[in-house]
This record gives C-alpha cells, sequence and structure tokens, in this order.
C-alpha cells in the first residue's frame, strides 16, 4: 500500500514540476503515472551502474556529477515516452532537482531518511 501510495504522488510531484517549470511538459496524470514509474525504474537499475562507471569524474567534481546523471535519468525517460516531454539538458537538470527535492519531501511525509 505504502509503494502504490508513494508512486501516486511521485506522479503528482511530476505534475508538479510541469506546472512549475515550463521546460517540462505532461500532457497527463496517465502519463506522468508511467513517467514516474519509468524514472524509478531508471534511478533503480541504471543510475548505481552510471555513479560506478563515473565514479573518478564525481570524485574531482566533488559529487556534482550526480546532477548530471540525475538530469540523464530524467532526460532519458521522457526521451522513450509519449506524453513526457522535455525540452533539452538544462531543463532535464532543472526538472530533475525540482522532482528530487519533491522526492525528499515525498520520502519525508513516509518518514525514510
Amino acid at each position: 500500500m505504502k509503494l502504490l501510495l508513494k508512486w501516486l504522488l511521485s506522479a503528482a510531484a511530476l505534475l508538479c514540476v510541469a506546472y512549475l517549470y515550463s521546460g517540462v511538459v505532461v500532457s497527463s496524470f496517465g502519463a506522468a503515472l508511467i513517467a514516474a514509474f519509468v524514472i524509478g525504474l531508471f534511478n533503480m537499475v541504471l543510475r548505481p551502474l552510471l555513479v560506478l562507471l563515473t565514479l573518478p569524474v564525481t570524485l574531482v567534481t566533488l559529487g556534482l556529477f550526480l546532477f548530471v546523471i540525475n538530469a540523464l535519468m530524467f532526460w532519458s525517460a521522457a526521451g522513450i515516452l509519449e506524453g513526457f516531454h522535455v525540452r533539452d539538458f538544462y531543463a532535464a537538470l532543472w526538472g530533475s532537482l525540482i522532482y528530487s527535492a519533491l522526492g525528499l519531501l515525498i520520502d519525508s511525509a513516509f518518514g525514510r531518511k
């Protein structure tokens, strides 16, 4: 039940990103649900591999390259989905930052650290 509620709130957060930032467009709540699922899947499967492969760059940039990895996950999800569009890399960067901040709020509401 908690997982389903977190998924719904993540989709709502994605709609908030589209509302707050014009570089991200989500056509419907259904598209937001699918996009939240795909972003979560990418973050669970691809992100750890990318973090491991880019560890030297991440260390040199003092962790700032992780923002680039988050933006790439966000942008690649938009690239394969209908109804979810991100204008360019910089829009993906800002959109992923807003989405991550909202995700932190969602996680804190569930009591996770």
